[in-house]
């Protein structure tokens, strides 16, 4: 009689090296504490004063932030559930551009009271269904929170009200500055009669190291990091451009040739057909009234002999991103071919101006006050990379919340009050639903507790005693605008302090929260393949070859 060796489970179903995990092995709740994992990493960095994580990525590179959607865009996650919520942050940041951390936040608390609830013994299914309900709810109810409206594009203070608090969460103490220079930049290129044509490419951040941010400014047009290569540097008069993106240089030909040359006269006129014929191009430009020529490949010496005989300034802009965008401010059409531009295909200029900032030479695109431009520039200054590279994220964020702010106008309470109202209308809620779900509706509610908590946490105050206070407060009727005050030790009035959340991404954010929520609990089992590849490389040597059993 043989000996029948007992075998895994579905051993013969698929190829050797998949890996499955069923309910049975608490799959559930094995999500939930991955995804645990991943919210305690980045919710203290929630908030104005949110603590920055040093962040070294595959290729060396170091970052210092306290933005989430850069910690997350740089960790190498390969758990599947966590890839999930993940990828409902990137989502939250491409189209709002801010709240990835409060997407994470709240999934992670609305998974935390899910297990509490899956312990207590509810279904998976009821717990989702009563979070549909809540959801549901809480989205009706946002519009009966709403505090401000910001409906004039064209104002100042109007659009400063939206981008200062976005700006705060990632740089506080700095906000007044780095909103003023984004509010400048934005009225700049919003058209306030026709707003859904914002584009936020149009925005461009230039960092130069050296001095304080203080003295960063906005220059309506563009800025490029290099001097012009002719010895023409400066234009101060509106001038003729013309933009090419082929090379500018002597033809060459695809194939080898040999030239039997006889005499030396032939050696001496075998070049000048070449250089006639360049002569002629430029001189052709120039006769079309070009002043500045903007090459988007290489342009060769003899090219920029002539240019400067004709006094033609040239400017190398290597990348084709810049290239489209210095076309917008412009007014021009890029050319593949050379040779003298057609009139509808030349744009213009008010001052092109080359000077050094912080030792760094750059050539400035400036148009003039009364012209439209389609790209403004910031130029931000301070003291090292890192610090540069995170206001760089803040601007960032602030000019993607205009896109927000153009979808829907209406503001509601910031520092924490938003959250503390939803938590007393869906604690109501949840007492007038009859059987199991009011269960789930109320940990739904409890779970945005976890915010004003964080934002008491990070600025270093006693969180039971913030959230006493604010619960107090927020049982008068009158007390919804009253958030968090990380200043003092008591409440702030956010309409005095101009804290503000926008509608459009605080409705998103929580939607999309609760539906990578509710996928992540929906999933019973993971199944995963084998990696695709050959035999991984052993990191200590030992003898004979690698990739042979001996």
């Amino acid at each position: 009689m043989s000996l029948k060796l007992p075998q895994a489970p579905n051993s013969g179903l698929f190829k050797q090296g998949y890996q499955a995990y069923s309910s049975a092995d608490g799959v559930v709740i094995r999500n939930i504490e991955a995804v645990r994992e991943i919210t305690l990493m980045v919710q203290t960095s929630f908030g104005p004063c949110g603590r920055q994580k040093i962040v070294v990525n595959k290729m060396g590179r170091v970052f210092i932030t306290s933005d989430a959607a850069t910690i997350l865009e740089q960790l190498e996650i390969i758990h599947p559930a966590v890839k999930i919520l993940v990828g409902a942050t990137k989502q939250q940041e491409f189209e709002m551009g801010d709240g990835t951390n409060f997407v994470m936040v709240l999934a992670g608390e609305l998974l935390n009271v899910a297990e509490k609830l899956i312990s207590l013994g509810l279904n998976v299914s009821e717990i989702i269904q009563g979070y549909t309900m809540a959801v549901k709810y809480t989205l009706s109810q946002l519009n009966d929170l709403i505090v401000d409206t910001s409906t004039d594009l064209s104002l100042f203070e109007q659009l400063r009200k939206v981008i200062k608090p976005v700006v705060a969460s990632k740089q506080y103490g700095s906000e007044d500055i780095i909103s003023k220079l984004v509010v400048e930049a934005v009225q700049i290129v919003l058209n306030p009669n026709r707003p859904q044509n914002f584009n936020v490419d149009s925005i461009r951040v230039v960092k130069i190291m050296g001095a304080s941010l203080p003295t960063s400014e906005v220059i309506k047009g563009m800025v490029f990091p290099r001097e012009p290569e002719t010895t023409v540097k400066n234009i101060n008069t509106k001038s003729k451009v013309v933009f090419f993106t082929c090379p500018i240089d002597i033809s060459t030909t695809e194939t080898k040739g040999t030239v039997l040359l006889h005499n030396a006269q032939e050696m001496l006129d075998f070049t000048k057909g070449e250089e006639q014929q360049l002569d002629q191009m430029c001189k052709e430009i120039n006769d079309s009234g070009v002043k500045v020529v903007v090459a988007g490949s290489s342009v060769g010496d003899l090219a920029l002999h002539y240019f400067n005989k004709y006094d033609i300034l040239v400017l190398k802009v290597p990348s084709k991103f810049d290239l489209r965008r210095v076309c917008q401010v412009c007014g021009a059409t890029p050319l593949p071919r050379l040779g003298a531009p057609m009139p509808e295909e030349v744009g213009s200029i008010a001052v092109i101006e080359t000077k050094e900032i912080g030792g760094d030479r750059v050539t400035i695109f400036r148009q003039d006050e009364d012209s439209i431009s389609r790209t403004a520039t910031i130029v931000l200054r301070g003291a090292t990379q890192n610090t540069l590279d995170d206001i760089e994220r803040s601007i960032d964020d602030g000019v993607n919340s205009i896109k927000g702010l153009i979808k829907d106008d209406k503001l509601l309470p910031g520092a924490g009050a938003i959250e503390m109202e939803l938590i007393k209308q869906l604690t109501q809620y949840g007492e007038k639903t009859s059987g199991l779900m009011q269960l789930p509706i109320k940990q739904f509610a409890k779970a945005f507790e976890v915010i004003p908590r964080l934002l008491a946490e990070t600025a270093g105050l006693d969180s039971t005693e913030a959230l006493s206070k604010l619960y107090a407060a927020h049982s008068d009727v009158n007390g919804k605008c009253l958030g968090i005050d990380i200043d003092g030790d008591g409440l702030v009035d956010i309409k005095q302090e101009g804290i503000y959340d926008l509608l459009s991404s605080k409705s998103n954010a929580i939607a999309l929260a609760v539906e990578a929520t509710t996928t992540i609990l929906s999933v019973d089992q993971i199944i995963m393949a084998k990696r695709a590849g050959g035999p991984v490389i052993p990191k200590q040597p030992r003898a004979g070859n690698w990739d042979q059993d001996d």
